[in-house]
């Protein structure tokens, strides 16, 4: 949604970091394609708890699994 002021906007990055770091050690890898980077498991188990669609950017997945 949109941030009311930059502490806010700071806050959302910093979930969405931290989000980022417990993906990736979880063993998520975000590859490069020629239609963008896309987010994938090796698991397909892992990847759909996640609640991920997987032709969305990455960008857009973080945002369906953020918690507002």
């Amino acid at each position: 949604g949109d941030c009311a002021s930059l502490e806010a906007m700071a806050s959302r990055f910093e979930e969405a970091a931290a989000l980022m770091r417990r993906m990736a050690s979880e063993g998520f890898v975000l590859e490069r394609h020629s239609d963008g980077q896309h987010i994938t498991h090796r698991d397909a188990g892992v990847f759909a708890a996640y609640g991920f669609i997987d032709e969305q950017s990455p960008v857009r997945q973080l945002n369906l699994i953020e918690l507002d």
